[in-house]
């Protein structure tokens, strides 16, 4: 098996993974992410998708009639919808709090050498961001 997956990985090399976030209020989610979080809006297609601009990453948002059934199974289980690795966790944090962003967790240092916080967006997706050590 492990000859197959090395023969897939010489024919298709991943240049980068996108991840989609369903939202139920599309402007109030790009007001999170742009207003609260600093991002930007890379593209938007018509009033249902828009891809927001993270760094040199990208995820989207999805328009969607129903909340994002997976937003309960991940709080429950201590999971994440996003994880943001990025440098300055602590200042960032202090950003966070000055625009009124709650903190599920605060900066806290990871058995696994990363600096961290957690935070809910607008719709309640778990995002973590963090820093290795």
């Amino acid at each position: 098996m492990n000859r197959v997956l090395a023969a897939m990985e010489e024919k298709m090399a991943i240049s980068g993974v996108v991840t989609q976030l369903r939202t139920t209020d599309m402007a109030s989610s790009i007001r999170f992410y742009t207003e609260k979080r600093g991002l930007a809006v890379e593209f938007n297609y018509q009033d249902f998708y828009t891809g927001v601009r993270a760094g040199s990453q990208i995820f989207h948002l999805k328009l969607v009639d129903e909340k994002d059934p997976s937003i309960s199974f991940i709080e429950d289980g201590g999971h994440f919808h996003l994880y943001l690795e990025t440098k300055g966790v602590e200042d960032f944090a202090a950003q966070l709090k000055a625009k009124n962003v709650p903190l599920v967790k605060d900066v806290h240092e990871t058995p696994w050498r990363t600096r961290e916080i957690v935070i809910h967006d607008d719709q309640g997706h778990t995002l973590y961001l963090g820093e290795p050590l």
